[in-house]
């Protein structure tokens, strides 16, 4: 059964160029991404396809500059795009979340010769990208990774493990953390390695519970060689560089999330409308009827609080405690929203014959990627009670 289009959201966007760059998202979400999205995801289909098609739209590089390949837009506008993508297919939501995470290292910090010969192609020519912080014993506490970098004349050689790479072995780029000094944060460096180097491969993608669809898997380098002019950053500046990139990322989490609990929304709105039990339709039960303002309200809540977030991050504010807040918020909202429109649609709701099963196991993730929310609480609780006492 193909996933049932949602209605359009009542969006506030700020120009008519962003109306119009919504509308052409939602037409190739609806015509392209969902109608495909239940049969690939239980396939295990990675859709690179897709991804040529965003690529090739101008829809990879959104909030980066326009000088190199991307689409000038701000956060504000690229969340809700990212909302409309994951809504379709979570996969293609994230992946293109990731994607833009993976390319803001060099967008950030790269020099100006950096980011002419790189960006152009990360933005728009096609290439996928992804991002190596974690590693199989530094999750949570990421500046405690092993991977080593050390420098040989021009060249870094890196060599260590990372783990739950979204995008593991198909990508075509890595922005890679990797120890080059001192133990601890600082000690930490961030290169741009090509997925194509000698001595990187790839394990067996992991065996997931949902977003079959999207590869992720551990990476091992293995005496990767990469050139100097391919460190992004100065030496010791990685670990700063990746909580910066873990801040905008952690938004895109938050979107996607609110997409896929308004995919989860419409699904048991439609089944509700259409059901029949004692001679009227399920949603005239105010249990239901309940149920579903719930959902609704808690999903407004959370693409405002994304959306604040973002039009900070827009005004160059400081939106840290604010991009945890709705990450927090967001993805335990799609925990919610999709365990209720399964509750909503009853037996149907378990099985894979509706999407509502999908939505489930695709959201239980979106608490997990990009700092789990346990961490978020302790984001949150620094910027309103101080640093813990040591």
């Amino acid at each position: 059964m193909t996933d049932r289009a949602p209605q359009p959201v009542d969006r506030q966007l700020p120009t008519e160029e962003a109306r119009e760059l919504i509308s052409l998202v939602r037409d190739i979400a609806y015509r392209e991404i969902a109608p495909r999205a239940a049969e690939e995801e239980e396939a295990g289909r990675f859709p690179r396809e897709v991804f040529a098609l965003l690529s090739a739209s101008g829809l990879l590089g959104l909030p980066y500059a326009a000088e190199h390949g991307g689409g000038d837009q701000p956060y504000e506008v690229y969340l809700q795009v990212l909302e409309e993508l994951a809504a379709a297919r979570l996969t293609v939501g994230l992946g293109v979340s990731v994607h833009t995470l993976a390319s803001y290292a060099l967008a950030a910090h790269g020099t100006k010769e950096q980011r002419a010969e790189h960006l152009p192609a990360m933005l728009g020519g096609g290439l996928l990208g992804a991002y190596c912080l974690s590693e199989p014993a530094s999750g949570s506490d990421a500046a405690s990774l092993r991977t080593k970098a050390v420098r040989d004349g021009d060249d870094w050689v890196i060599t260590g493990t990372k783990a739950w790479i979204t995008h593991g072995g198909i990508a075509d780029f890595y922005t890679v953390m990797a120890r080059t000094g001192q133990e601890g944060p600082r000690g930490i460096t961030a290169f741009l390695v090509p997925g194509d180097a000698e001595g990187l491969s790839a394990a067996a993608p992991e065996k997931k519970m949902g977003m079959k669809g999207s590869p992720t898997a551990q990476i091992h380098l293995d005496g990767v060689r990469v050139p100097d002019a391919r460190r992004l950053g100065d030496e010791g500046q990685g670990f700063a560089i990746a909580l910066s990139a873990l801040e905008s990322g952690r938004l895109g989490i938050a979107a996607c999330a609110i997409g896929v609990a308004q995919a989860a929304l419409d699904e048991a709105v439609g089944y509700a409308t259409g059901r029949r039990q004692f001679g009227r339709p399920v949603s005239d039960f105010q249990g239901l009827r309940f149920m579903l303002a719930d959902m609704a309200t808690q999903i407004e809540a959370g693409r405002a609080l994304y959306l604040a977030a973002a039009r900070l991050r827009d005004a160059g504010l400081p939106f840290a405690k604010q991009a945890a807040m709705a990450k927090l918020h967001c993805t335990d909202t799609a925990m919610r929203v999709t365990v209720d429109a399964v509750q909503i649609l009853g037996g149907y709701g378990y099985t894979a014959d509706f999407p509502a099963e999908r939505y489930l196991r695709e959201a239980k993730v979106l608490q997990i990627v990009e700092g789990t929310n346990q961490i978020q609480r302790m984001v949150i609780a620094r910027h309103v009670a101080g640093p813990e006492g040591r």
